[in-house]
């Protein structure tokens, strides 16, 4: 990865391959999503830097096989501190820094696994730029579909108040925990959440901003001790530890198991007769470890793709 430092706007070099609308459709997972935006060929995020609003909009050059990604900002940065934390939240986001030969080499030699990474070749595996963010979204997707956990997600963001871009186009970031903890249970409550996913939501907030929990922390951690310290709070289960293993922490071994959806898109891939549980999606994904987590965003993105979603202008970097 090599970066071209400007004044205006940043330049990122992706370790090759790389197709920017594959990897924010692993990110956004759905056309609804109003926090990571895309028309087709610019991907538009909103992000928080110490209590300020910054719209980035990041477009790609180049083919996949010699990328380089434009990252422009409104408002700019106002340091170079500031200029190296957008490119490292956008490194982040993007997967840009991931270098998966390993995973092209076990694919090019398995029957099954290459069809799927060739189809979807230059994705990279993205991350929620915080833990937070990973957690508060398993939380409002918890017994609900992805499309309803989203729009929870969406009005959370509008309600918390934070505005970012130009005059002409608003957009809303995703809220930080102080943001979230100046909401009253009330007002949680209107937008749609239950009463268990507010109480998870404001404990884990009290946690944070009482400096009982640092999440960020935990990428520091093993795997046994990120699941041992994310179950131990409020509404957290099995599920949710291991998505935010995987797309909090970028754990790429991680499939999360419990996952309802990717059950069955796993289950319909194999041609399995019957849907996979946790103990099945364990057993069947261990022949491609160190990279199953890869195959739970390969197997998103198939799924996309056959419900007509991937609308790609790309096709064919």
């Amino acid at each position: 990865m090599r970066h071209r430092e400007g004044a205006s706007p940043l330049v990122l070099r992706p370790v090759p391959p790389f197709r920017l609308d594959f990897t924010v459709w692993a990110l956004r997972r759905r056309q609804r999503n109003l926090i990571d935006r895309w028309d087709g060929s610019t991907y538009q995020r909103v992000i928080v830097m110490e209590d300020r609003a910054i719209e980035l909009t990041v477009r790609q050059r180049g083919s996949a096989t010699s990328p380089s990604v434009i990252v422009a900002t409104n408002p700019p940065p106002r340091t170079l501190l500031e200029r190296r934390r957008i490119r490292i939240a956008i490194d982040r986001l993007l997967g840009l820094r991931i270098d998966l030969t390993g995973w092209y080499r076990m694919a090019a030699s398995d029957a099954r696994l290459r069809p799927l990474a060739d189809k979807f070749r230059g994705m990279k595996p993205p991350r929620f730029p915080t833990v937070f963010e990973a957690v508060v979204n398993a939380f409002a997707c918890q017994q609900l579909s992805l499309e309803v956990g989203l729009e929870l997600l969406n009005r959370l963001a509008v309600l918390s108040g934070k505005r970012g871009g130009a005059k002409s186009s608003v957009h809303h970031p995703f809220p930080t925990p102080i943001d979230v903890g100046r909401l009253r249970k009330a007002e949680l409550r209107a937008i749609g959440l239950s009463g268990q996913k507010v109480r998870a939501l404001l404990d884990l907030v009290g946690a944070i901003t009482g400096r009982e929990v640092d999440l960020e922390a935990l990428a520091g951690s093993d795997d046994a001790i990120v699941r041992q310290q994310l179950t131990g709070l409020h509404g957290v289960g099995r599920w949710t530890a291991e998505y935010v293993l995987l797309r909090g922490l970028g754990r790429l071994h991680v499939f999360p198991g419990d996952d309802v959806g990717a059950q069955k898109r796993l289950t319909q891939w194999l041609n399995h007769p019957q849907l996979l549980d946790y103990a099945g999606v364990k057993r069947a994904v261990a022949r491609w470890q160190p990279y199953a987590g890869l195959i739970y965003f390969h197997l998103l993105l198939d799924g996309l793709s056959q419900a007509g979603a991937l609308h790609c202008r790309e096709k064919g970097r």
